[in-house]
């Protein structure tokens, strides 16, 4: 297993990697809508964070040999379902084509009070 390290996406809170790849298959750890330089959520817009996680995501992936468009899956984390549209609306810029497939569950709380947290599964270009 190899883990994937990058100072272009939030250092971990936690005793875990942003992400780890084994065996051309890539798993990127939850992400919260953390600037990587501030370490501060970019303001409280469901739309902006939803993009900032996705960057993240999209960090991660670079450094780990892939892209947005190699995610097979993803598993979105909100506070509030009913930002579901305007979620999605930023969730779906991130991808042309197939979109992968996907979870999206509502959960009481998350760290660092975040109202977003998007983990994905992706495979090596």
């Amino acid at each position: 297993m190899n883990q994937i390290c990058t100072t272009k996406a939030p250092v971990a809170i936690g005793s875990y990697s942003q992400g780890v790849e084994k065996a051309g298959t890539i798993y990127v750890s939850g992400q919260l809508p953390l600037d990587p330089v501030t370490g501060k959520f970019p303001e409280e817009d469901i739309k902006v964070l939803t993009r900032q996680s996705m960057k993240n995501i999209a960090a991660i992936l670079e450094a780990a040999g892939s892209s947005l468009d190699c995610i097979l899956s993803t598993i979105i984390f909100v506070t509030d379902l009913g930002n579901f549209a305007e979620v999605n609306a930023a969730y779906a810029e991130s991808f042309s084509g197939i979109a992968p497939a996907r979870t999206c569950v509502q959960v009481a709380a998350l760290p660092k009070g975040a109202p977003i947290e998007i983990s994905a599964i992706a495979f090596k270009k």
